[in-house]
């Protein structure tokens, strides 16, 4: 089956899964990324490797017709992480699909991982599901579903779905396509979760240790938004212990070097890596 990717590094084990199972790659749609939280250099250089056509713009239906004009309509168009809705392509391709990051119909959206976390699942997935005119509402063809523990992180959690998506691509996409095809299960009602906002990232020192420590596995490297003293900070690693005490919840009570110790409701959480937030995000950030 030859195939066009649309995505970047964040599920690009999609692409080498497919290749994997036999697949034949013809076109890479990706976008720009801004090196920090998105990137697509190794899904770039792999297509460069097979020289393969790359493009950073949108999909428009002029692209899919070109694939038509190309390679006939035996082809699929398959769509790992990349933020745009894709049409045109039913009557020009064989196959439209989307690899989405939750056990649809939970968590449709543009990145569910953080309330996966912070809502405490139990159990977590990815789905293989037909491209639709609605964000992450087409029909399913499969799902890859497994546990969570209560001290899952950012980064756990997308290891497990990207190892995850590369099972669905290796094995019942990549082998199995036809049949789920024929016999994909509609989701019915689901729930959407948009994007998340920095008034999510922000840590509330009112609440107790546990929820405040979980907001920050849940962001993990995108990191979470404080306050310590008078200025605004990025988290990236925090611990913390319940204790009582006399402070009011949000005082620094303590600092050594670099690590700050900070009160909470019912203990303390010491941030120990974090960097400040440049003046000119500071006004922006929820206060």
């Amino acid at each position: 089956m030859k195939f066009a990717f649309a995505g970047i590094d964040f599920l690009g084990g999609v692409f080498e899964g497919l290749v994997e199972a036999g697949w034949k790659p013809v076109k890479l749609f990706t976008r720009p990324c801004d090196g920090v939280y998105d990137h697509n250099d190794v899904l770039v250089a792999r297509a460069r490797s097979l020289r393969l056509p790359i493009q950073l713009s949108r999909i428009r239906e002029r692209d899919i017709e070109a694939l038509q004009a190309e390679h006939g309509k035996d082809w699929a168009l398959v769509v790992a992480g990349y933020p745009w809705l894709v049409k045109g392509w039913r009557g020009r391709a064989a196959y439209g699909l989307n690899i989405h990051p939750s056990p649809l119909p939970t968590g449709r959206g543009p990145y569910p991982l953080f309330r996966a976390v912070l809502d405490r699942y139990e159990t977590w997935g990815v789905t293989a599901h037909v491209l639709a005119d609605g964000f992450d509402t087409g029909d399913i063809l499969a799902q890859d579903i497994f546990g969570l523990e209560p001290a899952e992180s950012h980064e756990t959690v997308l290891a497990k779905c990207q190892m995850a998506a590369r099972r669905l691509a290796v094995g019942p996409l990549g082998k199995e396509l036809p049949a789920r095809w024929r016999r994909a299960e509609p989701q019915g009602d689901g729930s959407y979760w948009p994007r998340a906002t920095d008034a999510d990232r922000t840590l509330d020192f009112r609440q107790e240790v546990e929820p405040i420590l979980r907001r920050v596995r849940a962001f993990g490297a995108v990191e979470t938004i404080a306050r310590i003293g008078d200025a605004r900070v990025y988290v990236a690693e925090a611990q913390g212990w319940r204790e009582r005490h006399p402070h009011t919840p949000g005082t620094v009570v303590h600092r050594h070097r670099r690590h700050v110790v900070i009160a909470a409701l019912d203990g303390y959480v010491q941030i120990t890596r974090w960097s400040p937030v440049p003046l000119a995000e500071a006004a922006q950030v929820g206060r």
